[in-house]
């Protein structure tokens, strides 16, 4: 029947006045789905369309299925990723209009027609979208994508991803002379597009249903921690551009936006699925922990109790109380290894960040105005909010694009004198060799009245990792109030020191925050300091 429907669309197609759609479908071992994404292709009432199949390096049966259907033009690449398929379709297609349909999704039957009949008599038009499905395995209608987005799409788009899938749009063949995908992103390459186009050209959306989306195990979107990451990268990556206050204010609320509905998506597997069933765990929780504090303590709390079968009680009880020589009972400590060298990342989260970020909490009434923070911004939004009117970056590593300024605090003449109105350096004096030369940075480029935000490890473990040949000190309360008695006036400092010892050798084994009861982690003994934190103001 299909190679019949083919012949018949072939003799019309001789005499078709209608515009050339070209619909190209990447595939990447998804010869199992395949079939039926051609074949949604072939079902439609508009029939000027050609299908370009670019196999991305596949290993099972894609080719095979391909050459089945004689209207298709099959072509093979090496494997280079998603937005490279795209970008080489393009490149051999003829459409006046083209879309892009993924090997594990389809088009509904009259996809083509709605959209050509709303892009063929406007030319400016840079693309239509529409609206969209999820189906899962047995054909069950999850969610329907259906926005109703009429102006400001660019405003709209900064807030949100509002068309959800690449094929229900239709896109000008004249973009991409303009445009390409960034085959430096493995995902979210579409959104980043998106983006590029609405901020300079006029697009058209519409609530008709153009396309179903497939959920399946293998979805590229499954893993949230990547998806998160990369969405957050591209839009950092706006401010690259010219933004005006209101395009500014979206793109904020867009962060925050998609930082609550990723961590949302991930709690809600944590609710409803084995936590050693889950894939990618840890990255999972280290995403929960850096963007959403409350449901990260909710996960990291429900995971104790599921997992954690030793309890430590009357921690806090006197030396009077202590056993006798030779009679300590070392239960789980009786070892010379961490049961993390994570710091407790992937024990529910670290028993330093409870410290810090609390003192954050407490002091946000400092994050305000125009802000610094050294490595990246999370903590200047999380706890800043609307009282932030500028938000920058300090980084010291070139290729990290979310930066504002490239350097080293100890020797920072790109910055400039009297600037902030408050400087956040959490976890970070330790990494530098010249610290004395990095505060006096900070007292320099802080206005008068400016508040420099610190915290430093006392007690700790040293990262195994990426910063190990860069981990030079640990503190004491008493020399960083020295430090900064030399820069700032000492009746504008306020020194702290946070632990005791029970949360100074739970940090060390690599235990998780949430396995100590909060008294025990609230108890503050100064003679065992895992966190000094400290407020200086100019």
């Amino acid at each position: 029947m299909t190679q019949i429907l083919h012949s018949i669309k072939s003799k019309i197609l001789s005499t078709n006045t209608q515009p050339l759609v070209s619909v190209i479908i990447p595939c990447y071992n998804y010869g199992r789905y395949l079939h039926k994404a051609i074949e949604s292709v072939l079902a439609q009432t508009y029939i000027h369309y050609e299908i370009i199949v670019v196999d991305d390096g596949s290993t099972d049966n894609s080719r095979d299925v391909a050459k089945k259907y004689g209207m298709v033009t099959y072509i093979f690449q090496s494997n280079a990723g998603l937005a490279a398929a795209r970008n080489k379709g393009i490149e051999n297609s003829n459409g006046q209009f083209i879309v892009f349909l993924d090997a594990d999704d389809w088009l509904c039957p009259t996809a083509l027609e709605i959209n050509s009949a709303k892009i063929s008599n406007n030319n400016k038009i840079a693309f239509v979208s529409g609206a969209s499905q999820k189906v899962n395995k047995a054909n069950e209608v999850l969610d329907q994508t259906c926005s109703i987005v009429d102006s400001d799409h660019y405003k709209n788009m900064l807030e949100g991803n509002y068309i959800g899938m690449i094929a229900t749009i239709m896109f000008q063949r004249w973009i991409f002379d303009f445009f390409t995908y960034d085959t430096s992103l493995k995902v979210c390459e579409d959104y980043d597009l998106y983006l590029k186009i609405c901020k300079i050209h006029p697009v058209i959306h519409h609530q008709q249903i153009i396309a179903v989306y497939f959920i399946h195990d293998t979805n590229m979107s499954c893993n949230v921690p990547l998806m998160l990451d990369r969405v957050l990268f591209i839009l950092n990556n706006q401010k690259l551009r010219s933004l005006d206050q209101s395009e500014n204010d979206s793109l904020n609320n867009g962060k925050q936006i998609w930082k609550d509905y990723y961590c949302n998506e991930i709690y809600k597997e944590f609710l409803s699925k084995p936590f050693e069933t889950l894939p990618y765990r840890k990255s999972k929780l280290k995403t929960l922990a850096l963007n959403n504090a409350p449901l990260f303590l909710k996960v990291s709390t429900a995971l104790s109790k599921r997992f954690i079968k030793n309890k430590y009680n009357n921690i806090l009880s006197s030396t009077k109380n202590a056993p006798l020589l030779n009679q300590i009972k070392m239960g789980d400590f009786d070892r010379i290894e961490p049961f993390s060298k994570e710091f407790g990342y992937d024990r529910g989260g670290p028993v330093d960040r409870y410290y810090i970020e609390n003192f954050l909490k407490k002091n946000n009434h400092f994050i305000k105005g125009r802000v610094l923070e050294v490595g990246d911004n999370d903590y200047t939004l999380r706890f800043g909010g609307n009282k932030i009117e500028r938000s920058e970056i300090l980084h010291v590593d070139a290729s990290n694009a979310d930066a504002t300024y490239v350097g080293d605090l100890s020797d920072a003449p790109m910055l400039t004198d009297d600037t902030f109105d408050c400087i956040i350096l959490t976890q970070t004096l330790h990494l530098i060799y010249n610290h004395h030369k990095a505060l006096a940075t900070c007292y320099r480029i802080l206005k008068q009245g400016g508040t420099l935000i610190l915290t430093v490890p006392g007690i700790t473990q040293i990262d195994q990792g990426e910063w190990h040949e860069n981990w030079l000190w640990s503190f004491t309360g008493t020399v960083i109030k020295r430090m900064l008695e030399e820069t700032f006036y000492k009746n504008n400092i306020t020194v702290n020191t946070h632990g005791n010892v029970l949360a100074a050798t739970a940090f060390l084994f690599g235990m998780g925050a949430p396995e100590l009861k909060q008294t025990q982690l609230d108890y503050h003994d100064l003679h065992y300091q895992v966190i000094i934190t400290a407020i200086a103001i100019k």
